[in-house]
């Protein structure tokens, strides 16, 4: 990016509340590891405050980049020019960015959080073709979720959720996809979750908490892997009680860490079909900065809208 204003390159994480966000932590070490001299930090961010923010920051004061949490990724995309294909094919964006053309400078939105999600379970041992996978919650956390099941070549997903007439944005996605969704009752999930390679849950910290307590103990061999989108506290209660009965889990944050890879290389004016300059090294800073071990999976690059389509 061309600096315009003479203070040097910024991004920031977007969402309310942010104080909590490792993001910083994750995104100031990679641009220290590629010797890049862009400055990331949090913005206090409702939907109101939009205009505002896009007024403020841009090309313009040499902002190259937001990363979008909740509550804004969908009021976000009324203030995007373009969507990446792959976004356009998900529905939800987490991540925006600048690029220049012949008419100007076009603010563009994408999702990380699909290479997230498949880069985090694909650490914790999933095969890269699933056959089975199940996802416990119904907002925007959950139609990422989706897509990256569809990306492992899943072709029906089950959704526990309470109610699935607030789920809309989980069955649209479905639709555009091609996946056929089959919503099951919350309660359900602890007498069915064995019977999947993987299984999601999105709840909120603490929500997911009761869903074990009346497993039994014949389960403890029969689990696959647990990916809780949740990391503060961690283990979660889920997590925990998984673990104790045979289970391999995987946290939010390995989710957090691989999707803010591909936001590194957006907001450094790279493509997401290439590696990050001596990535190994910049994962190992990222992992470092927020506590996770070594990991020797070298990440899956996911990008490509037509392995998101099933036929």
């Amino acid at each position: 990016m061309t600096l315009l204003s003479g203070v040097g390159p910024k991004a920031f994480v977007l969402g309310s509340p942010i104080s909590h966000s490792k993001s910083p932590l994750l995104h100031q070490a990679a641009y220290n590891a590629l010797g890049e001299s862009i400055d990331y930090q949090r913005k206090e961010t409702q939907g109101e405050d939009l205009p505002a923010v896009f007024a403020q920051h841009g090309p313009h004061d040499d902002t190259c980049g937001f990363s979008v949490t909740m509550p804004l990724k969908t009021a976000i995309l009324d203030y995007l020019d373009e969507l990446t294909p792959f976004a356009r094919a998900v529905g939800v964006v987490n991540t925006v960015y600048w690029r220049e053309g012949v008419k100007g400078w076009s603010v563009w939105g994408h999702n990380t959080d699909v290479s997230g999600i498949v880069n985090a379970l694909k650490t914790a041992g999933a095969p890269a073709e699933l056959q089975t996978g199940a996802i416990v919650g119904g907002g925007g956390t959950a139609t990422a979720a989706l897509a990256a099941l569809a990306y492992m070549g899943l072709k029906r997903v089950d959704v526990f959720v309470r109610n699935p007439a607030r789920a809309h944005s989980v069955v649209e996605t479905a639709k555009r996809l091609g996946v056929t969704v089959q919503f099951e009752p919350l309660e359900a999930f602890s007498h069915r979750c064995s019977l999947y390679e993987v299984n999601i849950s999105t709840l909120p910290a603490g929500a997911a908490d009761h869903l074990m307590s009346d497993t039994t103990s014949s389960q403890r061999t029969q689990l696959g892997i647990l990916l809780d989108v949740t990391y503060d506290p961690w283990p979660s209660s889920l997590a925990q009680l998984w673990q104790e009965r045979g289970g391999k889990v995987t946290s939010g944050l390995e989710m957090l860490m691989y999707q803010a890879v591909d936001q590194v290389k957006l907001f450094t004016g790279r493509s997401l079909e290439e590696r990050l300059p001596s990535e190994d090294k910049v994962i190992e800073a990222m992992r470092s900065s927020v506590g996770l071990p070594p990991a020797d999976v070298s990440p899956q690059m996911v990008w490509d809208p037509l392995k998101l389509i099933r036929t």
